[in-house]
């Protein structure tokens, strides 16, 4: 695998983030937690790691991903001579590591998932609130407008403004 300079650039800039990404990528997750159970050949790899969504991880997205893992020393590339040529890959010591921080996440997830779906119902309960007050704000500053422009009666279409906008308040 070639390295880009924008690749070493990165690296040069902030190296653990760059190995963060790695790790927690969609796809380095994915591996990383199957490589944990035991060694696999490309092809197992590929189908256990898609049998985790809609759509499945192509080959090249697959290679790539396991090809960056190997460079970071977290998965062994074990390529044998014989025909057809077999290839198995596996976690290396920090691999396992890196893999065993990864599955704690996902069980954190796991566990917390009720908690993280009420936080985003709350969250969507507020914005949508936050929403409607701001439309009830601009119907008043249109009606505002609409009966300045008729002339003579500011003062009641300010004070109906205020009455309307404590009501959505």
């Amino acid at each position: 695998m070639t390295v880009s300079k924008k690749t070493v650039d990165a690296e040069a800039l902030c190296p653990y983030r760059l190995v963060m990404e790695h790790v927690t990528s969609r796809w380095g997750v994915l591996v990383l937690m199957e490589l944990l159970d035991r060694p696999y050949r490309f092809g197992e790899l590929r189908r256990a790691v898609s049998g985790y969504g809609a759509r499945g991880v192509s080959e090249k997205m697959l290679t790539q991903t396991l090809q960056t893992l190997e460079r970071d020393g977290l998965v062994h590339r074990d390529a044998k001579p014989v025909i057809p040529p077999r290839v198995d890959y596996s976690l290396t010591g920090l691999g396992r590591e890196a893999a065993e921080q990864v599955r704690a996440l996902a069980q954190w997830t796991h566990d917390r998932m009720p908690e993280v779906e009420k936080a985003r119902h709350s969250y969507d309960e507020s914005r949508r609130a936050d929403d409607e007050s701001r439309r009830a704000g601009d119907e008043i500053r249109r009606a505002g407008h609409e009966s300045r422009g008729a002339g003579g009666e500011d003062r009641r279409a300010d004070d109906e403004a205020r009455e309307i906008q404590s009501r959505a308040s």
